[in-house]
């Protein structure tokens, strides 16, 4: 009997201790500063508890992405997936605060004592911001399209991928663009297919004085349709833009289905246009100033 007693008290206490040692290494206190009055105390059971808290949030918004964008198209859910990948971040920082506080944790006292490195963070990360912000924007008013051809401070690109804090775009000669979104917001964007694929583009020419204006109008028209890559509806029009110095010029506009390859079909166009115009002895003047020297 008396063996038994004994028995029980040693299981008592190595429970006991076993609590104990767990206790103390719950509590043990990772960092402690600040004030007595505010003191600011992360001990490891609260660093698990967090952990815990963002794991399980974690878990939940994955579920929530999945329910979301099960019916979407492919090109909403990457938007979709991009702005919630951005607002994530906030919920994050949201359940953090609001798990701290409900334990205890001096969250004010935190605030106070990082307030110099937050402002200086945001100062920091302020074109990062313009950009994140630009590209909510973007998404929401469907200003650009994966597709789009856009020309944006000169350069012209295919929309490739469009990300939360960048455009990413492909240059006719295969050169890669990655444009800050922010720069939508403090430039001018001419999205050359928002309205379609199918553009309006032309070809410049000006003829000696004296030329058969009415051949030359044919001659390009013919240009025009001697080529495979240009629509023939709507039919080419040729405008005689202006009496030049030094020529008559003219202006042979045509339909494209691909303006990004838009440089092709003009420069064949050209080589079209020289040749016919030397088969018709139409010549193609260059400016021409007289120098009189005087002899003193």
């Amino acid at each position: 009997m008396q063996q038994e007693e004994i028995t029980e008290q040693v299981k008592v206490v190595i429970k006991e201790d076993i609590w104990g040692a767990i206790k103390d290494f719950l509590n043990y206190e990772i960092f402690h500063f600040g004030t007595e009055k505010e003191p600011i105390v992360l001990t490891v059971g609260l660093l698990l508890f967090v952990l815990f808290v963002i794991a399980i949030t974690s878990f939940i918004l994955k579920v929530i992405r999945k329910i979301v964008t099960k019916k979407l198209a492919y090109e909403d859910e990457v938007k979709f997936v991009s702005v919630f990948s951005f607002a994530k971040y906030f919920i994050y920082i949201i359940i953090l605060f609001i798990t701290l506080d409900s334990i205890g944790f001096n969250i004010t006292a935190v605030f106070a004592a990082s307030a110099a490195l937050l402002v200086g963070v945001g100062l920091a990360l302020q074109t990062l911001i313009q950009d994140i912000i630009s590209g909510v924007f973007i998404f929401i008013d469907q200003t650009v399209h994966v597709g789009d051809i856009i020309e944006l401070e000169g350069k012209v690109g295919r929309v490739e991928e469009i990300k939360l804090r960048t455009t990413r775009a492909v240059t006719i000669d295969n050169k890669v663009l990655i444009i800050p979104n922010h720069k939508y917001l403090t430039s001018t964007l001419y999205n050359w297919t928002q309205n379609g694929t199918i553009t309006r583009e032309s070809v410049e020419v000006g003829v000696a004085y004296g030329s058969d204006i009415n051949l030359v109008k044919d001659l390009l028209i013919q240009a025009v349709l001697n080529n495979e890559n240009i629509l023939k509806e709507p039919e080419p029009v040729v405008l005689f833009t202006n009496f030049g110095d030094s020529s008559l010029n003219f202006k042979v506009v045509f339909t494209l289905n691909d303006s990004f390859q838009a440089g092709v079909p003009k420069s064949e166009v050209r080589f079209e246009i020289d040749r016919l115009f030397r088969e018709n002895n139409i010549t193609i003047p260059f400016p021409q100033r007289e120098i009189t020297i005087l002899k003193k």
